[in-house]
């Protein structure tokens, strides 16, 4: 992260802001009894098949996209890049059945 794009805040700055958080709607879930997020204790993981993946480092290379292209994959913000490796992933593994 670069230093241009970290903000700094005093307290009362931050106690001034708006809150983003739909409060009434938390105390409508709340009271309906929904649980927002999933309690680890629901689900059984089994972790005796896990296994330690060490990433293989990426290979730079200079690649020729069309405009509209690059642009689609840019409209969607940060990772883009990520993104275009996914799904040249994607057709190579079906491509290999």
């Amino acid at each position: 992260m670069s230093e241009s794009t970290i903000k700094r805040y005093t307290l009362e700055q931050i106690r001034a802001m708006k809150s983003l958080t739909d409060w009434d709607r938390v105390r409508r879930n709340d009271e309906a009894g929904i649980e927002l997020e999933p309690d680890e204790d629901e689900f059984e993981v089994d972790w005796t098949s896990a296994r330690w993946v060490i990433p293989e480092p990426k290979q730079m290379i200079s690649l020729r996209l069309d405009p509209d292209i690059l642009a689609f994959f840019k409209a969607e913000g940060r990772g883009y890049q990520t993104r275009i490796n996914a799904v040249l992933r994607a057709y190579m593994e079906a491509q290999k059945r």
